[in-house]
């Protein structure tokens, strides 16, 4: 379903909406401990712009969330792990000065408004950012919740294939995809506690078409 700007609204996260993310959180990632107040409050005061929330209009209720930070690129590397470049969820390395690419740490629906294209809603939002502070790309790393199911019989980089392919379907990384977004390689370890994905990621991008590349960097 296409997100309804009629119904729902996507604005910076404000501290009130703490506690509403944490219990959405707590839902989404069963196997990992929501973010505590001290982290979003973190995360709000490093780069406010950067972490959206989706609210329901009629009700002021949180729906979903998307935290960002900007990172130089190159001081990590493609394997790196959610913890290395989130600086274990403290967002302590977002670089406003350097950091020409906008790394999309988290996304997130509740369950109880999914199928209401908030998680195209709020990467269309992020995507804004990246445009309206002249970054040159945004950088994620989806997860592989369909992998575990036939991960006996094809290898990780197989899946990832067959997803973009159009050939499999993973509830995650299909979605990317649709958003627009360009898978650059699978990555194993992103995640510590993903049984479903069997610990691996795809890392994704999406290129600003108006900034070119910074000096010394590749797609």
């Amino acid at each position: 379903m296409p997100f309804n700007s009629a119904d729902f609204d996507i604005r910076p996260m404000q501290p009130a909406d703490f506690a509403a993310v944490r219990a959405i959180c707590a839902r989404v990632y069963l196997d990992e401990p929501p973010y505590t107040e001290e982290e979003l409050a973190e995360h709000h005061a490093l780069f406010p712009q950067g972490q959206l929330v989706a609210s329901q209009r009629a009700t002021g209720t949180v729906a979903g969330a998307h935290f960002t930070l900007r990172l130089r690129m190159a001081d990590y590397h493609v394997d790196d792990s959610w913890d290395i470049l989130t600086a274990k969820g403290s967002f302590a390395d977002d670089d406003p000065v350097h950091g020409h690419t906008l790394y999309g740490a988290d996304l997130f629906v509740s369950p109880d408004f999914q199928r209401h294209g908030l998680a195209h809603g709020l990467t269309d939002a992020t995507r804004a950012i990246v445009v309206d502070e002249r970054l040159w790309r945004m950088v994620g790393g989806s997860r592989l919740p369909g992998y575990s199911q036939v991960a006996a019989t094809v290898s990780a980089e197989q899946y990832v294939a067959g997803v973009v392919a159009g050939v499999r379907i993973d509830p995650v990384l299909t979605v990317h995809l649709k958003d627009g977004w360009k898978v650059v390689r699978a990555v194993h370890g992103y995640m510590q506690h993903d049984p479903e994905s069997m610990n691996w990621a795809a890392v994704i991008q999406w290129i600003n078409p108006n900034c070119p590349p910074p000096e010394g960097m590749q797609l």
